[in-house]
């Protein structure tokens, strides 16, 4: 299988899709920003660690977003989500520090804990944050031009794309390298990592925070896109998500948390118009197929498939 001509012609399709249908950007917007909090989901979980509360770093991004934007109006829409972006990474890297100390369940409860707390504090503080209404974000000049709504969301959807081919390639690279392996290492034999003389507290924090960079980069335009903040952003039932997106797509390749996206919004959107009662259900069968027919993920299944033809 080609990643590179794969990639652009994706690239190509959900440009033209977008493009065609003007009505699907916002929706494309949003299935592009949960494929790069999946991905960030994927980096920890491919040392066996599983977060149920990433969300929050896509909560405090946007949240740095509407606070920004509504302090300084005439700020362009890169500057806040390259300010939104670093603001909730370093956020991400000092609770890091406390987090990665933990493994399995323990980490995994621990960021589903910290997430309860921020959303909770969100929806309390009504005076700053708008509580449970959230704050709305006018749409703000792009590259320094005021734009109407449609052109916005096209450069948006163009600006979005950009990001995560870039972010996918990161990924790629992460995931090759000295560090990356590293990583990996921490699934099988952490004391072995020790013995090479290497710190497995570092290992996993540098994942962490390459982590929370993708999360709050997806939160970051997910205002933009949205136009309104609330605290939902960051619940436990979004973080749910981002798991089932990442086990569905699989984490040995950039491309399977977008794919894992893909199919989740394409499922969810088609249940919920013909069958919302029993969407939520739907999505778990499919996800249960996925686990029984492709243990490692949708792009696992496929390399495995292509490692058994080239064998």
């Amino acid at each position: 299988m080609n990643y590179a001509k794969t990639t652009v012609f994706l690239f190509s399709l959900v440009l033209a899709l977008g493009l065609l249908f003007p009505w699907a950007k916002t929706i494309i917007i949003i299935g592009l920003c949960y494929g790069l909090s999946s991905l960030g989901v994927a980096l920890p979980a491919r040392s066996g660690q599983v977060s149920f509360g990433h969300a929050m770093f896509s909560c405090v991004a946007a949240y740095s977003v509407a606070f920004i934007a509504k302090a300084f109006p005439a700020t362009d829409a890169l500057v806040l989500v390259i300010a939104g972006t670093l603001l909730s990474t370093a956020f991400a890297s000092l609770i890091g520090l406390f987090i990665v100390r933990y493994r399995g369940i323990f980490y995994g409860m621990l960021n589903l804990a910290v997430s309860m707390v921020i959303v909770a504090l969100l929806g309390k503080l009504y005076s700053l944050t708008g509580g449970t209404d959230g704050i709305r974000v006018d749409r703000p000049a792009i590259f320094g031009v005021m734009t109407e709504r449609g052109d916005f969301e096209s450069i948006l959807l163009l600006f979005t794309l950009l990001v995560a081919v870039v972010a996918g390639w990161f990924y790629q690279r992460f995931i090759k390298s000295a560090s990356g392996e590293a990583l990996l290492g921490l699934k099988s034999n952490e004391t072995r990592l020790e013995y090479l003389g290497l710190s497995a507290h570092r290992v996993l924090w540098v994942g962490y925070v390459i982590s929370g960079l993708f999360v709050s980069l997806a939160g970051a335009i997910f205002a933009l896109a949205q136009g309104l903040v609330t605290p939902d952003i960051g619940s436990w039932t979004r973080s749910g998500e981002l798991v089932f997106i990442t086990v569905l797509g699989g984490v040995s390749h950039s491309l399977g948390p977008f794919v894992g996206a893909a199919i989740f919004e394409i499922v969810k959107l088609t249940a919920a118009a013909y069958m919302a009662g029993v969407w939520q259900l739907l999505l778990g069968v499919t996800l249960l197929i996925v686990i029984v027919v492709a243990p490692n993920g949708i792009m696992g299944a496929f390399e495995k498939r292509n490692k058994n033809k080239e064998a």
